[in-house]
């Protein structure tokens, strides 16, 4: 096994994605803490093409996978916003973000990236559209939303700037960071293991390998940044732009955790139209990239193959790759001692320790935290994402606790 080889592959797809990355990373900070929620939601209340248009557009910017993305927005739903608009707003949010359309520009060039928020908006426009004639609900007025609004503490642009770093260089960090290192490993191995004539068979047959990759994808988890990796490394094995970009929207929107979850929160009806929409949004994008736009918007720039026998690699390249490579290290290091610390907990009569299921970044367990804390009683709650479990402190009902989590959009269960 050539090691020398993985390794050059892994750098050099990690030296074209980290600039943008990073960048991605800081304007998520800047979403997260400038643009109010409670504001967002007056907007999405109505079960009209408008606030399925204004709940897609929110959603595309935004950086969230599809498991953060779905406490968020069981959150605008309480405060507001229709179903139809919360499916919209489910269907575009977990295919794009500031971060993965910057990545993708990186790797795959500009058609890539201005076409994959494209698609996010048509899926949601037409799934939200469909839950809004299938399951329509009547206005909810925002007032939990208003009252927050009013109650915003204002504080200092330095503070917001410094949150702003925070959220989006180790928060950001944390959720997706497991993922996107998966992608860039996945990505490497089929780069260098898989032969260029494995998926010669596929090209003539572009359906088939379509429904190929959402098979594949929906068992497997994968943000939309870690995505565009394994994109790339397909259409360099010969599988055609549409094949690849099918893998873009897709695996990130369409997994069984997303589903399930879908399915005890939505409804199965709802759900439907979710998974529905993405596959056929993807699908026909990919026909209109294969059949209808000129191939050489999709030709990847040769110095992203691992096959080149020279490696670019510029300073400013190198040092965002090691900065990104620190914030993972620290990311990993930073779990690893949580969930230590969790296990040395001491158990009385008043702490009691929880399983969640269903938490998979620091969205979920900033939503379960909240959900918990909101129980009468309750003293303290400290959460391992890592490990899925909840310590909490006070006078502890369980039936209270396991219908506060439940209401969150995740399952308890009591260790």
């Amino acid at each position: 096994m050539n090691y020398h080889h993985i390794l050059h592959s892994f750098l050099q797809i990690l030296n074209e994605m980290s600039p943008y990355v990073l960048l991605g990373f800081l304007i998520a900070g800047l979403l997260h803490v400038f643009v109010n929620e409670a504001t967002l939601t007056r907007h999405l209340s109505g079960n009209g093409w408008k606030s399925v248009v204004k709940a897609a557009a929110i959603g595309i910017p935004l950086p969230l996978c599809s498991c953060g993305v779905l406490p968020t927005a069981v959150s605008l739903r309480r405060q507001g916003a229709s179903k139809a608009a919360t499916t919209s707003f489910l269907i575009a949010t977990p295919q794009t973000g500031v971060d993965s359309i910057a990545a993708t520009y990186s790797l795959l060039g500009l058609p890539f990236a201005l076409i994959r928020p494209i698609a996010a908006l048509c899926g949601a426009f037409f799934g939200g559209l469909a839950v809004g004639k299938l399951s329509p609900d009547e206005d909810i007025k925002n007032k939990d939303s208003m009252s927050n609004a009013e109650g915003t503490k204002k504080e200092s642009l330095f503070k917001k700037l410094k949150a702003s770093v925070s959220y989006g260089f180790f928060d950001m960090v944390d959720n997706m960071g497991k993922w996107l290192l998966i992608g860039l490993v996945i990505a490497t191995l089929i780069t260098i293991f898989v032969p260029d004539s494995f998926f010669v068979g596929l090209r003539e047959y572009p359906l088939i390998a379509m429904i190929a990759v959402v098979l594949i994808a929906i068992p497997m988890y994968i943000c939309a940044t870690g995505s565009i990796p394994i994109a790339m490394s397909l259409m360099l094995k010969g599988l055609s732009p549409g094949v690849a970009f099918v893998m873009l929207m897709a695996g990130p929107a369409a997994n069984f955790a997303s589903i399930l979850i879908l399915d005890k929160t939505q409804g199965r009806k709802a759900t439907a139209v979710y998974v529905s929409s993405v596959v056929i949004t993807a699908i026909a994008f990919g026909f209109i990239i294969d059949f209808l736009l000129p191939h050489s918007w999709f030709t990847i720039n040769a110095a992203t193959d691992s096959h080149n026998a020279h490696m670019h690699m510029g300073w400013f390249e190198t040092a965002c790759s090691i900065a990104l490579g620190s914030l993972l290290l620290f990311s990993f290091i930073k779990k690893f001692v949580s969930k230590l610390k969790v296990k040395n907990i001491p158990q009385n009569d008043m702490t009691k320790t929880y399983k969640i299921k269903g938490m998979d970044c620091s969205h979920c367990k900033a939503a379960v935290e909240k959900a918990i804390s909101g129980v009468s009683g309750i003293d303290s709650v400290e959460i391992d994402l890592s490990s899925g479990l909840a310590t909490v402190s006070g006078e502890v009902e369980d039936d209270k606790i396991s219908e506060a989590v439940r209401l969150a959009g995740f399952e308890l269960i009591k260790c």
